[in-house]
């Protein structure tokens, strides 16, 4: 939703907040920039534990950390560990340097499809994110690296969610063209259904109902916000949370409305003031950039 420069967003997608992270057109308070990231919730290791325990509270850092090791000759953890790089880009606007240094260890350590393809969508997010958050326009490289994850990624492969949901970020908030967007999101919504990516189906929902608010489907767009925002809380996706309550304020009448931005404010403040791009719509709400 959480997608303000940054929808959802977005290595795969992990349990966050709603209005994710984020792109440049018309007001749409629901379609915030958000992050479409990377992966959902990690199983029973303990490292995923550990790693999902640092990303749910926006300690991307030490997170990248506990996977460094591993992602010195192992191309699935070198991947894993830039996406976690790209998602602090997506919150904080900071970072790039060293999420450019993890994408390329990892886009060189890559060697069959998936791993090229997975390698090829988080460089075009990462170049999404450049370009909604205003540090630099990026927008053909992110087309590109899309592209070439689409030529790579089999329709069936489990990175292959992910993808079609970036492409929907750059249809809305980049090309402006909401019909594609909105096809694009169902296909990675069934997509993450069929995966069992329950973070994705969180960033799928909120952009899906963001689309219906900008179409005037106040009851649709207030049931998908409300989805969004029960998959984070049940994920414990705490960063992508407030970005969740405010875009479900957007949907809500004014005294539920009220109460979610407050609430907002509230895990705004707690999680340092990340995602960084949330501050100016606490009040009036979420806007696309």
């Amino acid at each position: 939703m959480a997608d303000t420069a940054m929808s959802e967003s977005a290595d795969s997608a992990d349990p966050v907040s709603s209005a994710v992270p984020v792109p440049i057109v018309v007001p749409a308070p629901a379609s915030a920039p958000e992050t479409g990231s990377a992966g959902t919730v990690e199983g029973d290791d303990p490292l995923d534990r550990a790693v999902w325990r640092l990303r749910s509270r926006g300690c991307w850092d030490d997170a990248a950390a506990l996977l460094e090791p591993h992602s010195v000759h192992h191309a699935p953890s070198a991947l894993r560990r830039a996406a976690l790089l790209v998602e602090r880009c997506m919150f904080t606007a900071a970072g790039w340097a060293g999420a450019e240094d993890a994408l390329r260890a990892a886009e060189a350590l890559a060697g069959t499809d998936d791993e090229r393809g997975g390698a090829a969508c988080e460089r075009g997010h990462l170049a999404y994110a450049a370009t909604v958050l205003g540090v630099r326009d990026r927008a053909d490289e992110a087309r590109s690296a899309l592209g070439r994850a689409a030529a790579l990624l089999a329709p069936t492969a489990a990175g292959r969610p992910l993808l079609d949901f970036r492409r929907g970020l750059m249809a809305e908030h980049v090309a402006d063209s909401p019909d594609s967007a909105r096809a694009a999101y169902r296909r990675a919504h069934a997509g993450a259904t069929a995966h069992g990516d329950t973070l994705l189906l969180s960033f799928t929902w909120r952009h899906l109902a963001g689309l219906a608010l900008r179409d005037g489907e106040l009851a649709e767009a207030r049931h998908g916000f409300a989805e969004s925002l029960r998959i984070r809380e049940e994920l414990g996706f705490l960063v992508g949370t407030a970005p969740a309550l405010v875009a479900l304020a957007e949907a809500a009448p004014d005294a539920d409305a009220d109460r979610l931005r407050a609430e907002a404010a509230r895990l705004y403040r707690l999680m340092g003031g990340v995602p960084t791009w949330l501050a100016d719509h606490l009040s009036t709400g979420i806007t696309a950039t």
